[in-house]
């Protein structure tokens, strides 16, 4: 737990932002549902999906919080199930053939579990070494994943017109580029000597904004995708 007050309050109000971003993320994505065609509902589906379980994690962790614990149980119990939808949100609105589509399934969907997996043990430990074994360990899967996103997201450029290219290529950035976020943000204990309110501060306000940008903002890029799909093809 953060022992600065004026540190303590800002995480303590960025947890609880975090919590109302979801929570209304998720009552709008179940809105939009029957605004796009059905074969891409379920991607829409999948994005209340993603901000309700966030949400209700970042209400866990904020109760967490504000009695003096910092319980990491809680983030890396919704990344496990939210990650993996993140990856299948995308693939139902890039336009792959339902056999690609599952073959990329088979293979992305373990290894962004086998990514949170690998972390959880460096992120709870309180040793330098320990935690960058595990950041190693943890990357492979991570590089793998966006090895594959980026070839598929120039498949995608060659084959769709400008704006749907355009689209897709605006989600698949924002979830590269906050996807970097988050093993920067695991290694800042690691560069402060542990405890430190500022290592502890800067984790949480990282996460907590990486967490918003790639659920609830690439929520709404996947929507605009599946919406312009939508617009495009036959009714």
């Amino acid at each position: 737990m953060i022992k600065n007050a004026d540190l303590n309050l800002l995480v303590y109000n960025a947890l609880s932002f975090g919590t109302a971003v979801m929570l209304g993320a998720f009552v709008y994505f179940l809105t939009q549902i029957s605004s796009v065609s059905k074969k891409y509902r379920s991607s829409i589906a999948a994005s209340a999906v993603v901000v309700g379980i966030a949400g209700y994690h970042y209400f866990r962790i904020w109760g967490a919080f504000s009695e003096g614990k910092v319980n990491e149980g809680y983030r890396y119990a919704d990344w496990l199930i939210t990650v993996p939808l993140l990856i299948v949100e995308l693939l139902i609105v890039l336009g792959v053939t339902a056999d690609r589509r599952r073959k990329l399934m088979s293979t992305l969907v373990p290894a962004t579990a086998l990514m949170i997996g690998l972390g959880y043990p460096g992120e709870v430990s309180t040793d330098d070494g320990t935690k960058w074994i595990f950041w190693i360990l943890a990357m492979l899967p991570f590089f793998y994943i966006l090895y594959v996103l980026v070839g598929e997201l120039k498949e995608v450029k060659s084959r769709e017109n400008a704006t749907i290219a355009g689209l897709i290529t605006n989600a698949t950035r924002i979830l590269l580029v906050t996807w970097c976020v988050y093993p920067i943000t695991y290694l800042f204990p690691v560069f402060f000597d542990y405890p430190h309110d500022g290592a502890e501060t800067a984790r949480q306000l990282g996460y907590t904004i990486a967490d918003i940008t790639a659920k609830a903002g690439y929520g709404l890029a996947v929507l605009a995708i599946a919406k312009a799909r939508s617009a495009s093809e036959p009714s």
